[in-house]
């Protein structure tokens, strides 16, 4: 029998996760009604668990196996046969509550896949249909929380957010992609027509060159980032400024990188925390 005891333990459960591993995010939504936050909690949680399907396993079988036990739970799930996991317990209660829709949770799933089978992309467009499973896609998760009442459609702007935050971690972790796992993110296609080779890739080598593919980048993800600003108003009031924080807070990166001429091979770039005050600030204002 569930007590609401255990519904705040499994919550609280998911609540960790994302207090853990994303401080920016639960810094966020934590400011939504408890709910809504809960809601946004268990979501992160799956993707979360998703994510490190793929990143605590070592090798593409074991990766594998751990995507196909997700896949299996998420099945259980859809069938109303979901595991006793406090997981799985809370997404119930997230799915009785709104109007949920599975699509977007295999999506996810589905970019996993694509990140384990990995080959650089030769377009900015296999770039975005990549980054819409791993990251757009939890756009369209949230949507039934944080829009629930919008009159026009937000899925677009829900996407456009997802792709990006994705399109901002590949420029934040050009080095760190090709050092630890030596992936290539940035487009062959980008690479080849401004003349930037793999090999000063691997050597960390800023050139103009490189600055011209990054900007290319860069400037796609800030039109996405607009589109999806000039759907605030559509978002529910009480959540409006847990999405356009966690929006702004994102951008910054690309200024964060530049600011530090574009050395996203030997330095983490991120918001400081006065710079994350401010654009919360801004936010709310």
């Amino acid at each position: 029998m569930t007590t609401q005891l255990s519904v705040q333990d499994d919550f609280a459960f998911c609540e960790q996760i994302i207090k853990r591993h994303s401080k920016s995010f639960y810094y966020a939504f934590s400011r939504l009604p408890d709910e809504k936050a809960q809601a946004v909690y268990a979501i992160y949680a799956f993707c979360r668990t998703a994510d490190d399907s793929v990143d605590e396993n070592h090798g593409s079988i074991s990766q594998l196996v751990a995507l196909d036990k997700l896949t299996d739970e998420l099945n259980r799930f859809a069938r109303g046969q979901e595991i006793d996991h406090p997981l799985w317990r809370a997404l119930r209660i997230v799915f009785d509550t709104y109007k949920m829709d599975l699509e977007p949770f295999y999506d996810q799933l589905k970019g996993q896949r694509m990140d384990i089978s990995f080959s650089t992309p030769a377009t900015l467009d296999d770039v975005e249909t990549y980054s819409y499973y791993v990251a757009g896609s939890v756009g369209r998760m949230l949507l039934p929380i944080i829009a629930s009442n919008a009159k026009r459609d937000c899925t677009d702007a829900a996407v456009s957010l997802g792709v990006a935050m994705q399109l901002t971690n590949i420029l934040r972790d050009v080095g760190e992609d090709y050092r630890e796992k030596g992936r290539i993110y940035l487009p062959t296609e980008e690479l080849q027509r401004a003349g930037y080779r793999v090999d000063q890739l691997a050597n960390g080598q800023i050139t103009d060159d490189f600055v011209r593919v990054w900007e290319h980048l860069a400037k796609r993800a800030e039109i996405l980032y607009e589109e999806f600003l000039s759907f605030i108003p559509e978002f529910d009031k009480d959540s409006q400024f847990a999405v356009l924080a966690s929006a702004q807070v994102y951008r910054g990166i690309l200024t964060s990188v530049r600011q530090n001429n574009y050395d996203c091979f030997a330095r983490k770039n991120f918001v400081t925390k006065r710079e994350m005050i401010r654009i919360l600030a801004d936010s709310i204002g």
